[in-house]
């Protein structure tokens, strides 16, 4: 049987023999003693850790102490046993004959998130790093150059979304710190919106004239009620908001939900759709902080560009929550949508807001 040399856990004393455990084992009779005692065995350096079982109870001197000892015993031969086995693969490996193979059971194959790659053995297309070569990703742009380069970096086969990403200061968790509102693009968004309106009475027919695609009160609220989403703004008068409430759990975790803020509450409904048609934006902050807000195509010219996100900036910058403390704007991206992203130079950005105002 190999040797070796074992501690008790609560204490610093290394045992070697068993005259050595039967005194070490003197200080448990003036304290209580549980019922797994571990034991740590030392080898070449590696410490192992034992567990001795006692199923009697120790609790104070002259009581069942001496029941203690057989106990650790059977552990001190218990690890010496393991050693003892380890020592002869050591020496079989030594002698150069092979260790028995270990098969293990198969893994369950990743489903879901699990199963896609890993960040570090992603690959680009082809195209991606091709457009990226444009770009250097540690450079502050100025908005003309940005724009520039926005434009020369979508080339897929659709007409991308011209898109800014900008990271505020705040917390949306606290209601100070919320930022949602709209803009009005000044040379529109370049896509059709598709607009529903929640109305009775005599609006219905203002809803219509206005360029309303869909008109409809609590028969359009059942139908939304069963699924029917074919529309891209949902507006409601202020006499209809009761009955619509009940829509929120549909409606809101995709961002129809009419509200005050975004403009689609209101009883001038036909000012609303023409805002809407013409290319007003509803944005807020998500939790992170960060607005994502479209402000055109890539097809539309640089100076349709540069006026749509100039409008973006102003609007951000004139909606500041009250309770955004210190320095508002962090950073600042444009990008279309399948290109990579251009950072701003945030003072540049500002004054020329200010130089154009």
């Amino acid at each position: 049987m190999a040797t070796s040399s074992l501690a008790y856990a609560s204490s610093s004393l290394v045992l070697s023999s068993y005259s050595e455990i039967t005194s070490s084992l003197s200080f448990l009779k003036s304290e209580p003693v549980f019922l797994s005692y571990p034991l740590l065995s030392k080898k070449n350096g590696i410490i192992r850790k034992t567990w001795i079982q006692n199923s009697c109870s120790i609790t104070r001197q002259g009581k069942n102490s001496s029941k203690l000892l057989p106990f650790v015993v059977s552990a001190v031969a218990e690890t010496d046993a393991e050693l003892a086995v380890e020592d002869v693969d050591e020496d079989e490996d030594a002698e150069g004959t092979p260790k028995a193979a270990v098969t293990l059971p198969p893994s369950k194959p990743k489903k879901g998130k699990a199963a896609l790659p890993l960040k570090r053995d992603r690959t680009r297309s082809k195209r991606f790093l091709e457009i990226q070569k444009l770009r250097d990703d540690k450079k502050e742009y100025d908005l003309p150059t940005a724009i520039s380069l926005l434009k020369q970096m979508a080339k897929t086969k659709y007409v991308e979304t011209a898109e800014a990403h900008f990271r505020l200061n705040i917390d949306p968790k606290y209601n100070d710190q919320q930022l949602r509102a709209t803009v009005s693009l000044p040379k529109g968004t370049g896509q059709t919106v598709k607009i529903a309106v929640l109305t009775q009475g005599e609006k219905v027919d203002e809803a219509k004239s206005a360029g309303a695609d869909i008109v409809g009160g609590e028969d359009l609220i059942q139908q939304i009620k069963e699924g029917f989403m074919e529309f891209d703004k949902l507006i409601a008068s202020p006499d209809m908001m009761p009955k619509v409430a009940s829509l929120g759990k549909i409606l809101g975790p995709r961002g129809l939900m009419p509200n005050p803020k975004a403009g689609t509450v209101t009883a001038d409904i036909p000012q609303a759709i023409s805002e809407f048609k013409k290319g007003k934006v509803e944005f807020r902050a998500d939790k992170t902080g960060i607005v994502h807000i479209p402000f055109g195509k890539a097809d539309f010219s640089e100076e349709d560009l540069l006026v749509n996100l100039l409008a973006t900036v102003k609007s951000v910058e004139v909606n500041k929550p009250p309770g955004a403390k210190g320095v508002y704007w962090k950073s600042a991206f444009v990008c279309s949508s399948m290109g990579p992203s251009l950072r701003l130079n945030i003072r540049e950005m500002l004054d020329f807001k200010l130089k154009s105002a």
